[in-house]
């Protein structure tokens, strides 16, 4: 009897087991900095919002599974891909050789355009402006960036000979560029809100210095994840998704690049 008993309750633990396996493997754990609305941010409840929850929920849906926003400090995203912590970064991460060679890429859903907010002074001296070319500007020598460690706002300017002052926060480097204490900070549409709100002591060079492909990323070797993500971003245009996209988020785009005739094409096109 206690033997029948025994086996009831294992096979009941295994049952369990099993459902418990199931419901885990049935959760997309997607990770991302949600400081960056209108792509990654939070509504007045800390609930996750912005175009790209929108696009890894939609993720979701076509994989047939739950999607869990993990909230992750960008320089963490890649530690806690390769940790297990999260499938998928959904983030905004620029797809560079370096980083490719610990996570692996889907093909790009956005093209981000690499502009620089400069230190006024510093840029009157220079007589910077945006009829200077980007090669002219990459030729002032004493030039002082500044980026956050890990980003293409320290890749680039590394790219052209410079060396860069890393930090860990966007409000350090803003901080910098306002100072004086560093004069250029390459970067993309986040750079327009710090500019807007300290125009008397920086300026925009709106050129576009680089164009940075956007990717989901996942652990190395996932492929049946990478290519279903790949499958996904192929579809976005035709499915209408993008369409969606655009009609829910243009205006915020809009907003944040304080550009009424920019739309979100600004980001889903290579060149515009």
């Amino acid at each position: 009897m206690k033997k029948i008993f025994s086996f009831i309750l294992l096979f009941i633990f295994l049952i369990i087991f099993s459902l418990g396996c199931q419901k885990k493997e049935d959760v997309l754990k997607v990770g991302m900095d949600l400081r960056f609305y209108p792509f990654s941010g939070t509504n007045k409840l800390g609930e996750p919002i912005g175009i790209e929850v929108d696009i890894a929920n939609e993720l979701g849906k076509y994989l047939d599974k739950k999607v869990e926003i993990i909230n992750t400090n960008f320089s963490m995203l890649i530690p806690a891909l390769q940790n297990g912590e999260i499938d998928i970064i959904i983030g905004s991460m620029g797809i560079t050789k370096e980083r490719e060679q610990s996570i692996d890429f889907t093909n790009p859903y956005f093209y981000e355009k690499m502009i620089a907010l400069i230190n006024k002074n510093f840029a009157t001296k220079k007589n910077i402006t945006n009829d200077m070319k980007v090669e002219e500007l990459f030729k002032i020598k004493d030039m002082k960036f500044v980026g956050i460690n890990g980003s293409m706002a320290v890749t680039i300017p590394q790219a052209y000979g410079y060396e860069v002052k890393t930090v860990t926060t966007d409000a350090v480097a803003q901080s910098e560029i306002t100072t004086g204490s560093s004069h250029i900070l390459v970067g993309t549409y986040t750079l327009y809100g710090m500019h807007n709100t300290n125009k008397d002591s920086t300026i925009i060079y709106e050129n576009s210095i680089q164009s940075s492909k956007t990717g989901m990323a996942v652990k190395t070797g996932n492929k049946y994840l990478l290519d279903k993500a790949n499958e996904f971003i192929s579809k976005m245009e035709s499915s209408g998704f993008n369409d969606r996209l655009k009609n829910d988020w243009d205006k915020a785009i809009q907003e944040k690049l304080f550009d009424d005739s920019v739309t979100l094409d600004y980001y889903l096109k290579l060149d515009n």
